[in-house]
């Protein structure tokens, strides 16, 4: 399994990425139109803040999922008994806010959702013409009048030896939403699953970004576009002593999408967050 680095500037890439989307589930671009260093300056002042107590005057709220979560209250990927080794916060523009970073991770959502629909045109445009007419409306206007997609800011700490047995930072699990937008970690760690079970690293170079697809995608396309198993590993030696920042942004469509079969995206979501709260966790 090999997942395609593709230059987001070249002529082909359109082609390329929408073939290693399909092959894989994933595929990493390079010389795309986000900053690094906009990214590199998001880790820094959020390691900051969650390395203080400011963090826990922002606990998320039950009902709308927005805010900071603890490692106490981390997610248990499906099948799995132990929570993930990280904490995070939830952002969506409509929510609450540290005061105590600036609006860098903001407009780090807007761009990056900009590039996704971009990202999202490409996938139409170069899937074939029996898997398209299976959407119920351009891909990237699935994205219009949405109000859940979601950057999540992550930390997963240093470890300390004493982390319960069995526990990872990212258990292997697959995301629920249309696609997933990943800039390259402070650190490594990011694997992939191929259908041999086998597991792959997904390159991290710096100012690279990763993009998958999500269950809603691979459900609305038939399985053309596949939802694939990944996870984050433990690292060891001196990487072993450092946090790992992450912030993924999980585009997801507007409530009323359907996705296939008269599915709806609010419909498809909720079924997905009943059966994760069955085993008393949090969805992706």
């Amino acid at each position: 399994m090999q997942v395609d680095v593709v230059d987001f500037r070249a002529a082909d890439a359109p082609r390329a990425f929408t073939e290693s989307l399909h092959n894989t589930g994933f595929a990493v671009l390079v010389n795309h139109p986000l900053p690094p260093s906009l990214v590199q300056g998001i880790y820094d002042e959020w390691l900051d803040f969650f390395n203080t107590d400011t963090k826990y005057a922002y606990r998320y709220d039950e009902e709308n999922q927005n805010g900071y979560f603890g490692p106490e209250v981390s997610e248990t990927a499906k099948g799995n008994s132990v929570r993930d080794i990280k904490e995070f916060f939830h952002v969506y523009p409509w929510g609450r806010y540290p005061s105590t970073v600036s609006d860098a991770a903001l407009r780090y959502a807007e761009q990056a959702t900009e590039i996704a629909r971009t990202l999202l045109s490409w996938v139409e445009a170069h899937t074939p013409a029996s898997v398209s007419a299976q959407f119920s409306r351009p891909l990237n206007q699935m994205l219009d009048g949405s109000t859940r997609t979601l950057l999540r800011v992550l930390r997963y700490p240093p470890l300390t030896g004493n982390e319960p047995a069995g526990a990872v930072r990212a258990a292997a699990h697959e995301d629920i939403n249309l696609l997933t937008v990943l800039p390259a970690s402070n650190e490594s760690g990011l694997q992939v699953r191929d259908i041999n079970g086998v597991w792959h690293d997904v390159p991290c170079d710096y100012g690279s970004m990763a993009v998958n697809c999500g269950d809603m995608l691979a459900l609305a396309s038939g399985g053309y576009y596949p939802s694939t198993t990944h996870r984050v590993l433990n690292p060891t030696g001196d990487s072993a002593k450092r946090s790992r920042l992450s912030v993924p942004l999980f585009l997801h469509p507007a409530d009323d999408v359907v996705l296939a079969e008269g599915r709806t995206a609010f419909e498809f979501l909720h079924e997905r967050i009943a059966e994760l709260r069955s085993q008393d966790i949090k969805p992706n």
